[in-house]
């Protein structure tokens, strides 16, 4: 049997930066054998040796040294956490002595820049799309619709509320979403209050099997989740959708991030920072 190892995402803040970019990278690599570990806020000498401590233990338990993605900026910090028996991968090591050199100048080695709020009109862009999004989720009011960037439409469960927050909290788009109602779907069109953004609508489809397993969990033995039921919805949706000319995709298989960056470049959305 294959030993397990342990993948350390370690930073001196928040840790965001390491997880996204040690995820990406182990995701190349299938199998179940990674037991990932986030410490943040390694911020001090004390913290670092307790880091070191927790890595020396995985690796004797796992019997196979660990992984660690570092984004430790204070250098007397990074050389603790390089001294612990593991695959030590540090990606500002990597790339910001590449980039003094083109650039001829020294990093701040700041601490938290990545995501930090300094930037205060982005910082509002982010809040607003959010707040615009929560208000327009689900067709609770299409009174702001003309300020919406991208409106989401499909059946229930096709990822569009999740979708609209992701494309407000990493891109600062407005984003609307209006789900189609069983008479939506009889009349075989889009709903006439749509008209208006034709432009800006963008279709979600899922496979009705997923769709299916997806709606049992949240009602369980009912109609709204019978096979008969998701199979006559994702192909009325999908038949209005194409008589509209709506661009659309499936969203069973691609990940959240995947969904929203093809619809920005599909569309031709700017994302506002």
């Amino acid at each position: 049997m294959e030993k397990r190892r342990t993948v350390f995402f370690i930073s001196d803040r928040t840790g965001i930066t390491a997880e996204a970019l040690g995820r990406s990278l182990m995701s190349q690599f299938n199998g179940d054998g990674f037991r990932q570990v986030t410490l943040p806020f390694i911020a001090n000498i004390d913290k670092a040796n307790e880091a070191v401590a927790r890595i020396t233990a995985a690796g004797v338990e796992d019997g196979i040294r660990p992984i660690v993605f570092s984004t430790m900026v204070d250098d007397a910090l990074r050389l603790i956490i390089q001294g612990s028996e593991a695959l030590y991968l540090d990606f500002f090591e990597a790339f910001i002595g590449p980039l003094e050199r083109e650039l001829g100048m020294k990093s701040s080695h700041t601490a938290g820049r990545a995501h930090a709020s300094a930037d205060n009109a982005a910082y509002i862009q982010r809040i607003e799309a959010v707040n615009f999004a929560l208000a327009s989720d689900d067709g609770i009011s299409t009174k702001r619709y003309p300020e919406a960037d991208v409106v989401l439409v499909g059946v229930s469960r096709s990822g569009k509320t999740p979708t609209c927050l992701y494309l407000a909290l990493q891109f600062g788009i407005f984003a609307a979403n209006y789900p189609l109602t069983e008479d939506d779907l009889s009349r075989g069109q889009l709903p006439t209050v749509l008209a208006p953004y034709r432009a800006k609508i963008y279709g979600l489809t899922i496979e009705p099997t997923r769709l299916q397993q997806i709606r049992y969990h949240r009602r369980p033995d009912s109609r709204y989740a019978s096979s008969d039921q998701v199979r006559y919805e994702v192909q009325q949706a999908e038949d209005i959708f194409r008589a509209a000319g709506v661009p659309y995709m499936n969203t069973t298989h691609p990940s959240i991030e995947e969904i929203a960056t093809t619809i920005l470049h599909q569309i031709g959305i700017q994302r506002r920072f």
